[in-house]
Formats: C-alpha cells, structure tokens, sequence
C-alpha cells in the first residue's frame, strides 16, 4: 500500500466518523480483525463486528456536535501512519472515549492526540489513541492542574496549534 493510499484511507475513515458519522463505512476501512484503543480510558474494542457497535453505539454519538479536529503533524512509513491532532469539544454531553460515565460539566477540552494506525492488505489493521488524560480531567474540573507535577491543562494542545500548525 502505498502512503498516499494510507493517507487517503485514513482521511476517508476519519470523514465517516466525524462529518458522515456512520459507523458501517467507518469499519468498511478495516481488516476483518481489526482493533481500535484509545489507550488512556481503553475504550475501543476487537473484531469488525464488535468494531461497528462500538463506533455505532458509543464512539460516534459520544462525539459532540462542535468538535473540532486539525492535524498538526502527519508521519508515514512502512505500513503505519502517526498522526498528531488537536482536538477541540465543549463537553456538553457524555464523552465514553474520552471521560467515561462523566456527566457534562459544559466545558471547553482542548486537548492534543497522537493516533498510530497499522495497514494491512489495503485496509485499516490498528488505531491506537494516546492523549495526556490529566490535562483533560483539569479542563472539565476534576483535578487541580497547578497541584499536581504536570503543564497546564491545555497548554499540549496550545502547542500544537501555535507551533506546529502555524
């Protein structure tokens, strides 16, 4: 597969998850066997099948209306693909990847992601999603940023856009 075919794969699952919000195209990307995790809450799951449930059931109607997401960075080689993303989302309703079983506290998160997807025999193999988890607990107010030894809450996802996107 070559990149720009990875790359063309890529952009078109992310339009059926995020702009068309269908999770039968966003799993008609992946090998039969596939696997989605997002590391920090391991939400996600196994298989084609249980794939398409998830992004039916919990992944696209946990995305809210506005969210916003920009790549900052995009590597690829071989058979993978990293990307670096900013994403943007008031959370005004309950986000299951990202802050499971948390109410909406009407809050702005802004927060960076780095995605690495595997290819195989043209589709979509893996995602794995990593992304600082405190500094999306302390922009929806669960922790205290200042009290704890990390960057402000959304200062990687500041950086991102002001240094990598610019």
């Amino acid at each position: 597969m070559s990149q720009e075919d990875m790359v063309a794969l890529w952009e078109q699952h992310t339009e059926y998850e995020f702009v068309v919000r269908d999770a039968d195209l966003a799993v008609s990307t992946m090998v039969d066997d596939a696997s989605v995790m997002h590391l920090p809450t391991m939400s996600g799951g196994f298989g084609k099948d249980h794939l398409r449930d998830y992004y039916r059931d919990v992944f696209i109607p946990g995305i809210p209306q506005n969210t916003t997401v920009e790549t900052a960075d995009r590597s690829v080689g071989g058979d993978f693909l990293v990307e670096e993303i900013v994403m943007r989302m008031t959370h005004d309703q309950e986000i299951p990847f990202l802050l499971p079983g948390l109410a909406a506290t009407g809050r702005t998160v802004d927060v960076a992601l780095v995605v690495v997807v595997k290819f195989r025999d043209g589709l979509m193999a893996s995602e794995r999603i990593y992304w600082d988890q405190a500094a999306v607990l302390a922009q929806v107010g669960l922790i205290t940023a200042g009290d704890l030894p990390m960057a402000g809450s959304a200062e990687g996802a500041r950086f991102l856009r002001d240094r990598m996107m610019s």
